[in-house]
């Protein structure tokens, strides 16, 4: 009944008006004025913090103007997604847009980073750089991708500074089931030095250096030209060692900048790189970190892509990561200082709706930039909206990877953990540890899962949101507002009101069948799918 009723008119006015505000033309934007009414404040945004100076004057140059600041509505639903891939409760939600505390973003902001889900939602994003996967073709085993994750996790809940964080994973021994950062180097497919070399580089440096001169990286590999590989009797067991009678050993290697390094016999080439790596004269290291974490958050880099730093693929905005660079060496490589900087920013807090048409709008970041959820994010929030679970499996049985029915798709431990869900919807596969490999391009197959399938269906029918705003005797007014703000973090309009109300009074659905099919149609929209 429920995948008929979707194309009804009512539904389609719903989904029309929803698809005018981000999909409509330029020149035929102010035709829209009324639809983009929720979604910016009629207010120009002024340059208050550096990033925004910045950012501002570069526009101001290209003769672009920024774009509006976001309504709190937009940046309530944003800033859940953007910091802890959750979204906010309707209850959550309605508390932030009824409050009046002139600092409420910042609070907010504040409040999100000691969040639990903080610690799940940035511990995916480094999984999949880190490809934390048990099985095909990265093969940690369960039990070592759970430890890792454990240890990733717990660095990202304890803030710890991010050199260290990388230090500790560049140079740790053991085995891969006890001491959990060594699978840094048990989760590559090619573990020659040459191998290890272009992961180190890619990982931790942004550069891809498969594509630098053989002699280049051959002096990168000479730093991990006596790190050891040992089996033990326990299964998928190995243990990763300083190997000082490593045949073919180099006794000299080359750091990127093209300056000589000598290996003593009696130490860890890897603790010399790591070293070099970390110090702030580094002109790669606190770079790559600054230009990823605006990346994750501003949809793109300021180099661009955010994992190929190279000499003719210059920064956007040079000065601008230059700033950020400082900051975060000045917070000694505290990551949630970087992340209160740019949230806070007005650079961050844009409106999605760009003040022109010029393509140079994307790359100069004078809107905020429209990207599709993740697949872990986008069934989360299904399941958040419906209160109902997912179910996952793995190429290995339980009990190594039993999954309780209430687990979340972002604290997942393990990539080689799936569902027909997340693989339809462009999971990372973990292989490669490149961005790239998450796709959140919108498909038709995606499309029709979410208009026709029998398992979003079921998950609207069954909702809670649903059946508590059916149970007692609300006005569709009073309905609408629940479930919008259940949905899209924000109130109906009121040409919206009226739409449901008009569909209600037509009598061709029930009162409960009117809200399960303004369900579906907002689940369906663009304003659900994307961040905006």
């Amino acid at each position: 009944m429920y995948p008929l009723k979707i194309f009804s008119p009512a539904t389609a006015l719903w989904g029309g008006l929803l698809c005018l505000y981000f999909f409509l033309p330029a020149r035929c934007r102010a035709v829209a004025e009324a639809a983009s009414g929720p979604f910016e404040v009629q207010a120009a945004a002024l340059a208050e913090r550096e990033i925004d100076k910045l950012v501002f004057d570069q526009l101001k140059r290209l003769h672009l103007q920024p774009a509006n600041l976001c309504s709190d509505a937009v940046f309530v639903r944003r800033v859940y997604l953007d910091v802890i891939g959750t979204l906010p409760s309707a209850t959550e939600a309605n508390e932030f847009l009824l409050s009046r505390d002139p600092n409420k973003r910042r609070a907010l902001i504040d409040r999100l980073l000691e969040r639990e889900e903080f610690a799940d939602y940035w511990a995916m994003k480094w999984c999949d750089l880190l490809r934390v996967k048990a099985e095909f073709p990265i093969n940690l085993w369960p039990n070592a991708a759970q430890a890792y994750h454990r240890w990733i996790r717990t660095a990202i809940k304890e803030n710890k500074p991010y050199d260290q964080f990388v230090r500790e994973l560049l140079t740790s021994s053991g085995s891969n089931f006890r001491v959990p950062p060594v699978n840094f180097y048990r989760a590559m497919q090619n573990r020659e030095p040459p191998g290890i070399a272009q992961t180190v580089a890619l990982t931790f440096m942004g550069m891809r250096a498969e594509k630098w001169p053989a002699e280049r990286l051959a002096g990168l590999a000479g730093f991990f030209s006596k790190t050891g590989f040992k089996s033990t009797a326990e299964w998928k067991e190995e243990i990763v060692f300083f190997d000082p009678a490593a045949t073919n050993a180099a006794t000299e290697a080359v750091f990127p900048d093209e300056k000589k390094a000598l290996l003593p016999a009696d130490r860890d080439p890897r603790e010399i790189f790591a070293d070099w790596l970390i110090d702030r004269n580094n002109p790669w290291f606190t770079r790559n970190i600054a230009n990823r974490v605006w990346s994750w958050l501003l949809g793109r880099g300021i180099i661009h892509e955010p994992d190929d730093i190279r000499a003719d693929n210059p920064p956007s905005h040079p000065k601008l990561l230059a700033h950020l660079e400082v900051e975060l060496e000045s917070a000694r490589y505290d990551l949630k200082h970087l992340y209160r900087l740019i949230l806070n920013s007005k650079t961050y807090q844009l409106s999605s709706i760009p003040r022109g048409d010029d393509p140079q709008v994307a790359a100069n970041f004078a809107a905020y930039p429209l990207r599709r959820l993740e697949a872990e994010v986008l069934i989360d929030a299904l399941n958040q909206i419906t209160r109902t679970t997912e179910k996952y499996s793995s190429a290995i049985p339980e009990p190594f990877t039993f999954i309780p029915e209430n687990q979340r798709s972002i604290a997942l431990p393990d990539g080689s953990i799936t569902s027909p869900f997340l693989e339809l919807f462009g999971r990372s596969p973990r292989d490669t540890g490149l961005e790239s490999e998450r796709n959140t391009r919108i498909t038709a197959a995606q499309r029709l899962h979410l208009l026709n399938s029998g398992h979003v269906l079921r998950k609207i029918g069954q909702s809670r949101l649903v059946e508590y705003q059916t149970a007692s005797k609300k006005t569709p007014r009073e309905m609408a507002a629940g479930i919008y703000l259940g949905i899209l973090s924000r109130f109906p309009t009121e040409e919206e009101v009226k739409t449901l109300e008009a569909y209600v009074q037509s009598g061709k659905a029930s009162g409960r069948e009117a809200i399960v099919d303004l369900a579906w149609a907002l689940i369906n929209s663009p304003e659900f799918l994307y961040r905006h």
